[in-house]
């Protein structure tokens, strides 16, 4: 039997193949337990003969032999991805879950690097997309084959933590909405004092220093009227997340007003993170006008940056998440943007754009003769 499809998925001119691993598990661990065994009979009609039942007891893959390409490769329309070779019956019974276990796999996998591409290489891409997947089984797919196909890292804040550990990829992401909104003021903030990153000594009130900061950056000629006060709730959350974080600061800043309390918010947190030796990681943009705020926060790093004397400011990273798709980053790079990182979900793991790939599985040959399928189509 052989495994192929017959046209390029999205519209596009390339199909990334995967899924061989899974099929080759299946292959490897093919056997039918009693309680199977038992089921099938029960909805065959009643002249089944017994040595069916002990033929399905004795049934395994040992006599199987699979020829593919290698997973991960970049394939095309009708060439064989999988060949499988073996008794017919027991083969045939491998059709239905190889496809199954080929289609999704590698439509998803082309749909990453098709996002890859449209992103350039130098862009960080992040799978956002288990809330919005088929199921868990679909979502811990999905982050395992868009991990092939180019992406760098899955969400890890309540997200698909389970995918890293079952395959070992990168966790990235930042806390949520929610988060932000959960706090009322800073006072709630009953443990305050953070260690230096080399351990040497103690800051007692880090509260203080981030609103000190806060001061200094309202107070900045440079910026002009650009800061005003800003949402002491929000700077709340994000200084509660950097004494917990201080390595890992990524603040989500759109939960009230990106530019007039945010950007300044993390700018405070970041600059008291980096008065105790550690590097903030950035910000993440989850609505809104994303080239022209990824453009003006871009603008706020890079005076903080000169007003402040800290090198390297101006080039914090700045993550971009929201319904995202080849679409929108396309549009993106052609207004001009400053996005770094990019948090890609629903579009990217549902392959909004095209339901399925269409892999079919064909008896080519029996016993050294050819039994290709003949059809009407040209």
């Amino acid at each position: 039997f052989d495994l192929y499809f017959r046209k390029n998925p999205f519209g596009g001119e390339f199909t990334v193949f995967a899924g061989l691993e899974e099929c080759i598990k299946l292959i490897a661990n093919f056997k039918l337990t009693e309680e199977e065994i038992s089921f099938i009979c029960e909805t065959l009609p009643g002249s089944c003969e017994e040595g069916f039942v002990k033929y399905l007891r004795n049934i395994d893959c040992s006599d199987v032999e699979v020829y593919a390409i290698s997973e991960g490769t970049v394939v095309f329309p009708k060439v064989p991805l999988l060949r499988v070779e073996g008794p017919v019956a027991v083969v045939q019974l491998l059709e239905t879950p190889v496809l199954n276990l080929v289609n999704f796999a590698s439509l998803v996998a082309t749909n990453a690097a098709r996002h890859r591409l449209v992103a350039g290489k130098s862009k960080m891409l992040l799978e956002f997309g288990l809330r919005r997947a088929q199921g868990p089984d679909g979502a811990i797919s999905a982050s395992k084959y868009c991990y092939v196909g180019g992406f760098d890292a899955t969400r890890w804040f309540s997200n698909n933590v389970a995918a890293g550990r079952l395959f070992g990829i990168p966790l990235r992401g930042t806390h949520s909405h929610a988060f932000v909104s959960s706090f009322m003021s800073p006072d709630e903030i009953l443990e305050r004092s953070l260690h230096r990153s080399d351990g040497s000594s103690t800051c007692e009130d880090f509260v203080s220093l981030v609103q000190s900061w806060l001061s200094k950056i309202q107070w900045a000629k440079a910026l002009g009227n650009t800061v005003g006060e800003t949402n002491q709730s929000e700077l709340a959350a994000f200084t509660s997340y950097a004494l917990a974080f201080p390595n890992n600061f990524l603040a989500l800043v759109d939960t009230y007003d990106v530019m007039r309390s945010g950007v300044p918010n993390f700018c405070a947190v970041a600059l008291a993170l980096n008065d105790l030796g550690y590097k903030s990681v950035g910000i993440r943009l989850d609505s809104g006008d994303l080239a022209y705020l990824s453009g003006e926060a871009r603008k706020i790093f890079q005076i903080i940056e000169k007003e402040f004397g800290l090198p390297g400011f101006g080039k914090t990273s700045i993550t971009a998440s929201n319904d995202l798709n080849e679409e929108t980053l396309d549009a993106l790079n052609k207004q001009g943007h400053e996005v770094d990182c990019y948090g890609i979900g629903t579009y990217l793991v549902t392959c909004y754009a095209q339901a399925a790939l269409g892999c079919v599985f064909k008896l080519v040959e029996i016993n050294n003769q050819p039994r290709i399928k003949l059809s009407e189509d040209v």
